[in-house]
């Protein structure tokens, strides 16, 4: 049983990898002839010549092919997908049409809804302080579950602005829920999330530096509704003291540099949604770092994220804490020698 198990994953990544990687030049094509072009208009483009997007297609198409050919589909899974096709629609019209920002947030509070609707909901929330271990929300794992879902949504939209960088970045993170999933024997969740990464390393190769086509909202907004909705399925349901620090870990990058940037803007008066040039992408590029020297630093602190999740659900938090504490000194460090050395350097030349 476990071989056939076995199998039926590496099958799983072989078929997603192998429909996205096909799909992609067909996508692109696509892409030209119904005028789904990023065109660099302002200062957050990084590339200097028109890019056709859409690729976020391909990427969905390897994936759910992959989940209805070796999945079966239970009521949970029919809400995540059904919900992933509301993004997709959402994002291929977006990505031709540049629709209202208000109007994108509606449409995916209804897909996180459609999700909640099909019993994928966040109903505890560890609490080491209860005598139990953790809270019941009741009626507020609603509120909760919608928030997660929609904001790791735009968190992974808001960190594709380099070549390869939120793509590759899911994929990794993907590939930790699949481990996780697998150490906690559930195969739903462990398909479903190594369909998402073969999907999205099968895009890599044409998204990475210099990129022939991006994935645009269609696929960093399904890449996140995905990774948030199987997190749900996934790592809410563990009821262990430090499972709810377990995804916060794995979509560490996102997260924190949504949380960053929402601070920010509000700190300046602006408004959380208003786009700038003032993320950790933009400033490694702004150091002197190349597009794919600034990808993989971040891969790296993606993936140092991604095994300090991994080693807190597997040992205990003791050792856990260790491995934080290594990337959290790292990630000073850098700041150092990076960021404010080069600041520095910026004030000496004024």
């Amino acid at each position: 049983m476990i071989q056939l198990e076995t199998l039926k994953l590496i099958f799983v990544f072989i078929v997603a990898f192998l429909l996205s990687f096909a799909a992609t030049p067909i996508v692109r094509t696509l892409a030209f002839k119904v005028g789904a072009v990023d065109v660099p208009k302002d200062e957050r483009r990084v590339h200097s010549k028109p890019i056709p997007r859409l690729g976020g297609v391909a990427i969905f198409y390897g994936f759910i092919i992959a989940v209805l050919c070796f999945l079966d589909i239970s009521t949970a899974v029919r809400g995540i997908l059904v919900g992933s096709l509301i993004i997709i629609t959402l994002g291929f019209i977006d990505d031709i049409a540049d629709l209202p920002a208000i109007l994108k947030l509606a449409v995916q509070i209804l897909a996180a809804w459609v999700v909640v609707w099909h019993g994928v909901k966040i109903d505890l929330l560890t609490n080491p302080f209860a005598p139990e271990g953790y809270l019941q929300l009741g009626m507020w794992g609603v509120p909760v579950t919608i928030l997660w879902i929609v904001g790791i949504t735009n968190a992974v939209n808001m960190l594709d602005g380099l070549d390869g960088l939120a793509v590759g970045v899911s994929s990794i993170t993907a590939v930790t829920l699949f481990v996780i999933s697998i150490t906690m024997g559930q195969l739903t969740t462990a398909i479903l999330s190594i369909a998402l990464a073969g999907a999205g390393f099968g895009f890599v190769p044409f998204n990475f530096h210099p990129a022939k086509i991006f994935m645009g909202d269609t696929g960093s907004t399904f890449l996140g509704f995905m990774l948030a909705s199987v997190s749900i399925l996934g790592l809410f349901k563990v009821y262990a003291i430090i499972s709810f620090a377990v995804p916060f870990f794995i979509l560490g990058l996102p997260i924190l540099d949504t949380g960053f940037a929402i601070l920010r803007r509000i700190a300046h008066g602006q408004s959380p949604m208003r786009p700038d040039r003032r993320h950790l992408h933009h400033r490694l590029i702004d150091k002197g770092f190349s597009q794919k020297q600034a990808v993989t630093i971040l891969y790296i602190l993606s993936s140092l994220l991604s095994l300090s999740a991994i080693v807190m659900m597997l040992s205990d938090f003791s050792h856990a804490l260790i491995l934080i504490f290594a990337v959290v000194l790292l990630a000073v460090v850098a700041y150092t020698y990076i960021f404010a050395r080069g600041e520095r350097s910026d004030l000496n030349e004024e």
